[in-house]
């Protein structure tokens, strides 16, 4: 440990540590688990992750992106599951990262990527305004939009209801981060809005003695861990499992890495993230949260931005907000059994809002319709479908969409009748899908015209439309033909030491 840097290290997992506290639990009763499942997740991500990170100031943890996927993996597969569907889904991070294949897993559409999150942002708003009022949330997106009413309905029965004091409590916490958020200036920054709303969320409900839903853990953290047995492994062998599995590294691979990326630009020099190795350390943290039967973690935004913004220097103040975790809920879990549950849930509604970020739909539609629609009908598959399905339709769509721009090819003809000089003017990818589009151009030509082919529009071309624009030049020039090919512009695809010659057509590279 680099002893200059303890201090700022600190006092950065002091921070990390206040905003990390009520996310966990806030996560875990998002993803239908304890509050503990997601306080082990934390300490794993900062002990374990943390010492082994390829990104040092980043910090892993539970996240909300992957509340959604774990709660659609309980209701469907039972909580006996979750355990060996982590721990496959780690494996697979493992041999990724040894695999070197870090950069791999960022070669995603950026209209996937806001498309997923808007998709999570609104599963994860429509889930927890249930549990903001104690309600019950559905098992389904739609359903959950669907009961929205009766949820608010239920805010207007008998003032002395539950649902009501949980309600006020809920929204208690909004304001305050709210205006946390809007009014803090300087330094007050570093305070997180969260751990503010809680506090005050907590005290109306302790000063008031409302009967409301309360965090429960248990007495000991090894009673909330789920030690997963070799007989629950082989339900991997289900080829549903194993897409789940393989869905799950997927999602958090990408969130950790693009998250690893803005830490980079957030750090501003201060490090250089190794993907691989930080893919790695990722796999080896999920292995031990499914074998303990916690949740999956990812390297999380959130809780990495306040590290760099309070200052911390090294790995070390990830690895110490975890201890601070560790110390609380070993030797304080009274205090954390005070908090309503609805004030949580009122985190991740304030969450899913800033996932949903509707204005960033505008910025896509700067980069065309078909940019903002690939997000928007991504963010729809997932609400109405599931997450997997989203995520497999927008990188679908992302895929056409670059198919259709490679094979992009016009062909634009100018004939001077009085000078009988005919111009053509080929743009975007000649290659063989439209070859036939561009032999019939060539072939339009009128034999004994002056005929200059232009060819710098051009942003690729094949061996099929080299030789066939070579073949035509031959034909035409051997019947009398003056004929005037750019191939300098054409070989530089090809040789650059051959982009001040003319080849002569048998001269013509075979690829």
């Amino acid at each position: 440990m680099k002893t200059q840097f303890l201090g700022a290290d600190l006092l950065g997992s002091v921070v990390v540590f206040l905003v990390a506290l009520p996310l966990c639990m806030g996560v875990a009763i998002a993803s239908g688990v304890p509050p503990a499942a997601g306080l082990i997740t934390g300490i794993l991500g900062g002990i374990v992750v943390g010492m082994l990170s390829g990104c040092p100031l980043q910090v892993s943890g539970p996240a909300a992106g992957l509340s959604v996927i774990v709660f659609q993996i309980i209701q469907e597969h039972g909580i006996a599951m979750l355990g060996p569907i982590v721990l496959f889904a780690g494996l697979i991070q493992i041999a990724a990262g040894l695999l070197k294949a870090g950069q791999l897993f960022r070669s995603i559409s950026p209209a996937v990527i806001h498309g997923m999150l808007a998709g999570i942002g609104a599963l994860i708003f429509a889930a927890q305004f249930h549990v903001m009022v104690d309600h019950t949330p559905k098992p389904s997106g739609l359903a959950n939009f669907a009961a929205i009413p009766e949820s608010i309905g239920l805010l207007f029965q008998d003032l002395d209801h539950d649902h009501h004091m949980a309600a006020i409590v809920g929204f208690v916490t909004l304001g305050v981060m709210l205006a946390w958020t809007a009014l803090a200036k300087g330094k007050l920054k570093t305070i997180p809005g969260a751990l503010l709303g809680v506090v005050a969320g907590t005290a109306l409900a302790q000063w008031g003695q409302w009967q409301i839903h309360y965090v429960k853990l248990p007495g000991s953290l090894a009673d909330s861990m789920t030690i997963t047995h070799p007989w629950n492994i082989l339900g991997l062998f289900s080829m549903e499992i194993f897409w789940e599995s393989l869905a799950l590294a997927f999602i958090a691979s990408a969130e950790t890495l693009l998250s690893a990326a803005a830490v980079d630009q957030m750090a501003k020099g201060q490090q250089k993230t190794n993907y691989d190795r930080e893919l790695f350390s990722q796999g080896v943290g999920n292995t031990l949260c499914g074998l303990v039967g916690s949740l999956p973690m990812t390297g999380v935004i959130v809780r990495s931005a306040a590290n760099v913004n309070a200052g911390s220097k090294t790995r070390m103040a990830t690895v110490f907000h975890s201890v601070w975790l560790l110390i609380l809920v070993v030797a304080f879990p009274f205090v954390l059994q005070l908090v309503p549950t609805a004030s949580l849930a009122a985190i991740l509604v304030f969450t899913g809002i800033k996932l949903l970020d509707l204005p960033t739909f505008r910025h896509l539609n700067r980069y065309g319709w078909d940019v903002a629609f690939i997000a928007v009908l991504t963010t729809v598959t997932i609400v109405c479908a599931s997450l997997l399905t989203g995520i497999v339709v927008g990188i679908a769509l992302s895929l056409g969409k670059l198919l259709w721009a490679i094979s992009k090819f016009d062909v634009r003809v100018d004939t001077d009748p009085l000078s009988d000089r005919v111009d053509v003017f080929f743009t975007g990818s000649a290659s063989f899908i439209n070859l036939p589009r561009f032999t019939d151009a060539l072939d339009d030509i009128p034999k004994m015209a002056e005929t200059h082919i232009h060819v710098r529009g051009l942003n690729y071309i094949d061996h099929a439309a080299m030789e066939s624009l070579a073949n035509w030049e031959k034909s035409r020039t051997r019947d009398g033909a003056q004929i005037h090919v750019e191939w300098a512009e054409l070989m530089t695809f090809y040789n650059e030491k051959n982009a001040n010659s003319k080849p002569k057509p048998a001269e013509l590279p075979i690829s």
